[in-house]
């Protein structure tokens, strides 16, 4: 019975855990690794250690608890103060600046001209005389500013005016039809079997995904490889 005792309460003690970080991360908002701060770093770990202690102390649960909710209220009121987020988190660093290389900087951000240049080419930029600026960000991200002259040419600079891009809708996913993505496009389900039919498929369970770009394509592609080949149907 104690042994079953025991299991249950780290069951309880677990999902509580889970429960308690879900509301925390909502409040303090996810990000990915790449966006984290060193603080961000910190504090993920340090409340994820509460975290399992919380589910693993029968002893006193509430005190984890209690250090939890504090580390993530801690987390919210720095978030919110500028003057707190930029003493912990620092300001951005330039590391190079029109042709000058600036190796305070660099020993500041902790870089050595080898872990720059990785950067520099992790990001396509392999002629640093084609960078106009490169700046270290609080969250450990090298942005780089091309010179204008070496910058992509976008349409403005070539005097064009392209069509707005739309975002494809998917029609079919794994087999099934997706009726609320059809019905909102203005689209019938008989509309989709017939531009399927067109294209050698008897039923929308052959297509692995079906994607409409909201003018007269539908993209198909089918769910095994010996299927017909992925083809654009014109309507």
């Amino acid at each position: 019975m104690d042994v079953l005792k025991s299991i249950g309460l780290v069951s309880l003690t677990t999902l509580l855990s889970l429960v308690v970080l879900f509301l925390l991360t909502k409040l303090m908002g996810a990000k990915q690794v790449s966006q984290m701060t060193m603080f961000d770093y910190v504090e993920g770990i340090t409340i994820g250690s509460v975290a399992a202690e919380l589910a693993t102390d029968l002893d006193a649960p509430l005190n984890s608890l209690t250090a939890l909710v504090l580390y993530g209220l801690a987390a919210v009121g720095i978030s919110s103060s500028p003057t707190a987020r930029r003493v912990l988190t620092g300001k951005p660093l330039v590391l190079l600046e029109d042709g000058v290389l600036y190796r305070d900087n660099l020993k500041k951000a902790k870089l050595d001209i080898n872990e720059f240049l990785t950067f520099c080419r992790i990001a396509g930029w392999f002629d640093l005389n084609q960078l106009q600026t490169a700046i270290l960000e609080h969250n450990g991200v090298v942005s780089f500013l091309p010179k204008e002259t070496d910058r992509p040419a976008t349409p403005s600079d070539l005097g064009q005016t392209p069509k707005k891009t739309v975002v494809q809708t998917p029609f079919i996913m794994d087999g099934r039809l997706l009726a609320g993505n059809i019905r909102q496009a203005g689209k019938e389900e008989s509309w989709v079997h017939r531009a399927l039919l067109r294209q050698g498929y008897r039923e929308e369970r052959d297509v692995l995904l079906a994607l409409w770009d909201g003018g007269e394509k539908l993209t198909v592609f089918p769910m095994e490889p010996s299927a017909p080949k992925g083809q654009t149907e014109r309507l």
